[in-house]
């Protein structure tokens, strides 16, 4: 096979015991030629990742509070990993370094040495080189990503190393000023590497064993999902599943780079396998997963004859955005059209958000319905299947479920139902008994 790149995220490097997993896991296939760390996350519930220790210290240092006494707990923390694994590695004196520049830097900065000093280590650990991402990893002016000018510089500084460390969730500003991308940041890294380096795979590396098919605190062990496209992903992702970021994904996404989510705790998993060509999948059964949302708000506007009226739904969704808030969908009928507002983004907005409707488009009646819950069906198995909707609301009647909304998109890749908050935990498991467990 072709290269392989590897991210590991914060519980994959939390401590010198995980640390020597992730060593043999890269070991054990020579194909894993980069690897992308996160900061070390938490060892149990009572622990603190890494990151958050790094920003308290940076809020105290900016106020002129004390705060060695808590950056001590990040030196211990890296001494005690370098310690344990027996390496001949004094990291102290980097890590009092750090410490003494925090007044005078930046909050990213500060948030991006967890990641830079797991890279050291980690590094030091395989004997492989490493290669800091401020120095081929650039953000423009604005602080927006330069994806472009990132892989040209990625791909032809990496192309010098048979393997290396690259640390995640950070690159830096034209100027060279260290900064770090808004969310999911190492997850991010790890896939523009794979793109930079033209990998044949991008494996991320986690504390679960790939996707579940459903909400585990809703649906008693749900079954794992073992293929799915990047247009699956997204849609599961945008609906509230515990998977991947957008963001995240794309650029492999682009690039045509297959992404396997792996646990480190269970290297021998085959996790989950996202792709982007539909063939790849193979028969995985009509739907691929279930996934939700709550607390969003139905507004309802009738006007007669708003079919005829031009510009009606512009003007709608020009009141919407005259308040900065954005709809999740659209369902409408002749005279009637109908937006879903999450109910964060309707907060303090609401009867300026009324009256401007009113005023734009002078309608018969206005409507708002809160308590509202939305469950995306996802699947690409569902357009080449009879009978799937038919399935799907015969479930939910024979659960005694009362559906609000139905939209379905375009695509046929899903069906979102809107019900009542209370009724939410029932129409998952009755959707999920329906399509996995029939």
């Amino acid at each position: 096979m072709g290269i392989k790149v590897c991210k590991f995220g914060g519980s994959s490097l939390a401590d010198a015991g995980q640390f020597k997993k992730v060593r043999d896991i890269l070991l054990a296939d020579p194909d894993r030629r980069y690897a992308v760390p996160s900061a070390p996350g938490k060892r149990g519930p009572e622990d603190e990742k890494i990151t958050d220790l790094l920003y308290q210290c940076y809020r105290l240092a900016q106020r002129r509070q004390p705060y060695a006494q808590l950056f001590d707990k990040i030196i211990r923390r890296y001494v005690d990993i370098v310690t344990e694994l027996g390496l001949d590695f004094d990291i102290e004196p980097l890590l009092h370094e750090t410490c003494a520049q925090l007044q005078a830097s930046t909050p990213d900065f500060a948030a991006s040495r967890g990641e830079y000093f797991s890279g050291l280590v980690l590094a030091k650990y395989l004997g492989w080189s490493f290669v800091d991402p401020a120095t081929i990893l650039k953000f423009d002016r604005q602080g927006a990503f330069a994806a472009e000018w990132s892989n040209e510089l990625a791909g032809s500084e990496l192309k010098k190393y048979a393997h290396a460390v690259i640390p995640g969730f950070y690159g830096s500003l034209p100027n060279g000023e260290v900064h770090t991308f808004s969310r999911g940041g190492s997850d991010i890294t790890g896939a523009v590497i794979a793109r930079a380096v033209q990998a044949e795979l991008y494996e991320n590396w986690t504390d679960v064993s790939g996707f579940l098919m459903a909400d585990p605190r809703i649906v008693s062990n749900p079954r794992r999902i073992e293929r799915l496209t990047y247009r699956e992903l997204r849609e599961l992702s945008y609906m509230g599943a515990t998977v991947l970021h957008e963001d995240s994904v794309f650029p492999v996404r682009k690039a045509g780079i297959p992404t396997n989510i792996r646990n480190t705790n269970a290297p021998q998993d085959p996790g989950t396998m996202i792709v982007v060509r539909e063939e790849d999948c193979g028969d995985t059964g009509t739907i691929t997963g279930v996934a939700g949302h709550k607390n969003f708000t139905l507004l309802s506007i009738e006007k007669a004859m708003m079919n005829s009226e031009i510009g009606f739904g512009r003007r709608v969704l020009q009141a919407l955005e005259d308040f900065g808030v954005s709809f999740e969908h659209l369902p409408t009928g002749i005279d009637t059209m109908c937006v879903i507002l999450p109910d964060a983004d309707l907060f303090q907005r609401k009867e300026q958000i009324i009256e401007r409707i009113e005023e734009n488009v002078h309608p018969d009646t206005i409507e708002l319905s809160s308590g509202l819950a939305l469950i995306a069906t996802v699947g690409r198995g569902m357009v080449r299947t009879p009978g799937t909707a038919a399935r799907l609301f015969g479930a939910l009647a024979r659960a005694g479920v009362n559906v609000r909304m139905i939209d379905q998109g375009s695509s046929e890749l899903n069906i979102i139902v809107g019900v009542d908050i209370p009724e939410f935990e029932n129409a998952v498991r009755a959707i999920y008994e329906e399509f996995v467990e029939a």
